[in-house]
């Protein structure tokens, strides 16, 4: 397993394109992918599973993966959090 923590750093936070953009990155990976904020741990492959996170700006998010590629899969959406989704 393989682990890294983000913060939300977008003003608008992990809203649906944040969350898209998310779910297309992690599909590309075989490896099991969570998001975890405070007590909730949801599926990184679920979009439903992201938006209801609730990650505004500010959160810390703990990204996790297992299996194959994990590494790589954790890296590439920490990527996302670190270049604001792009829209900024």
């Amino acid at each position: 397993m393989y682990e890294k923590m983000v913060k939300v750093i977008n003003r608008a936070g992990v809203h649906a394109r944040p969350a898209a953009l998310l779910v297309q990155t992690a599909k590309d990976f075989e490896c099991s992918i969570y998001l975890e904020k405070d007590n909730d741990k949801i599926n990184g492959k679920s979009i439903m599973g992201i938006i209801t996170l609730g990650a505004t700006y500010g959160s810390e998010i703990k990204i996790s993966a297992q299996g194959g590629g994990e590494r790589e899969a954790v890296e590439a959406l920490a990527r996302l959090f670190q270049t604001k989704f792009e829209e900024e």
